[in-house]
């Protein structure tokens, strides 16, 4: 049996390899308790060798640096702007929507000029000045409190707001999105009112750059089985592209190129 730092040592090799490793599998293969492995993770996670995840832990690597809606708004923007043209195209006439907060659904707030009879309910301070230049568009805010760095709403008021409405489309922007781990932010609030936007929705659809795969934020908002449509860019990893055939998920690739 490994002693305690080969035993770390070895889970440090293990989740850099894999992305992630999980408490009881771990404990069965060091052949020690769960207690023991949580310690192990708990330390190493203070140590900043990895990041203490619900019931595991997730490589530094594999964690996602949060940017501010500034900063946003300069990465990618060409193949956003393309992103949101195509998921715009998935809105019908006199639909309810939500649109979460962020710039990529900012873009495709843009591209709702043609549309008609629309009502759009968001989190996202940009994006509700975006729609109000769309006559056509009724425009509702969740309300709650503004979370600067991302012009967002959370809270219980937010989450308040949606409890007694039902939308046809629920449009989310992600800042990671992997398959064990489904769609992730993170920010813990903001996660708690993208679920409750899901919930309250017929359809769900994720709009991404491929930069976004096989990266993980530290919340997990919904998994990957629940998304009905994925709209990304050509450069999407083809692992992705078989997990969504193989699970009827909708994709629609936008040629970047």
């Amino acid at each position: 049996m490994l002693n305690t730092i080969e035993r770390r040592h070895a889970i440090v090799n293990k989740v850099n390899d894999s992305g992630r490793v999980d408490v009881a599998e771990l404990a069965k293969e060091f052949d020690v308790s769960t207690v023991t492995i949580r310690t192990d993770l708990n330390d190493l996670d203070k140590k900043r060798f990895l990041v203490r995840s619900r019931g595991g832990a997730i490589a530094m690597s594999k964690i996602t640096k949060e940017l501010s809606v500034k900063e946003k708004h300069c990465e990618n923007l060409l193949i956003k702007e393309k992103l949101a043209k195509a998921a715009s195209l998935l809105i019908k006439d006199n639909e309810n929507i939500i649109l979460d907060s962020g710039t990529t659904t900012e873009e495709v707030a843009k591209s709702f000029h043609d549309h008609k009879n629309l009502m759009v309910m968001t989190n996202g301070l940009n994006i509700a000045a975006e729609l109000a230049h769309f006559e056509d568009t009724e425009v509702l805010m969740t309300g709650g409190t503004l979370r600067h760095k991302s012009l967002s709403f959370y809270g219980r008021q937010a989450e308040s707001s949606l409890t007694n409405l039902r939308f046809d489309k629920v449009i989310l922007g992600v800042d990671g999105i992997e398959i064990s781990s489904g769609i992730t932010t993170h920010f813990e609030h903001e996660a708690t009112l993208n679920r409750l936007m899901c919930e309250v929705s017929k359809e769900v659809i994720a709009v991404t750059d491929s930069s976004k795969f096989g990266r993980t934020g530290f919340h997990i908002i919904t998994p990957l089985k629940s998304i009905t449509t994925i709209v990304t860019d050509s450069n999407i990893p083809t692992e992705y592209k078989d997990y969504f055939e193989a699970n009827n998920i909708k994709l629609i690739i936008v040629d970047v190129d």
